[in-house]
């Protein structure tokens, strides 16, 4: 078994294309108004293993409970990637993450595995 200490916190993945930017803008504003976590900047074109323009939102493990069922509720029609930090992207991306609303193809080929020692 693996020991959840290991989480150091959570980022979510909001995927969104042209026809569904504004409800990813309003989701944004949402998360803004209500809790403080940090947001990455808006990539409209593909990057690291993610295959469609999306922006990240990070937040720490206490705030779990607060911030996914609130994007679980608020999504629309976006899809969701919500993973841990565990400090092995690929596992944290492929084998420990979850997804509301429909899942999307990743590209595990930019990401790299833990030096094991």
């Amino acid at each position: 078994m693996k020991d959840t200490d290991r989480i150091k916190g959570y980022h979510a993945h909001v995927y969104f294309e042209a026809r569904t930017e504004e409800a990813a803008s309003a989701l944004r504003a949402g998360l803004e108004e209500r809790f403080d976590i940090a947001f990455g900047r808006w990539h409209h074109k593909p990057v690291g293993p993610h295959t469609a323009p999306m922006y990240q939102v990070a937040f720490g493990v206490d705030r779990f409970a607060e911030v996914v069922p609130f994007l679980a509720l608020n999504r629309g029609p976006l899809s969701v990637l919500v993973h841990p930090t565990t400090g092995d992207a690929v596992a944290d991306h492929f084998e420990h993450a979850l997804w509301l609303g429909p899942p999307l193809p990743l590209d595990a080929a930019p990401l790299r595995r833990p030096q094991q020692g």
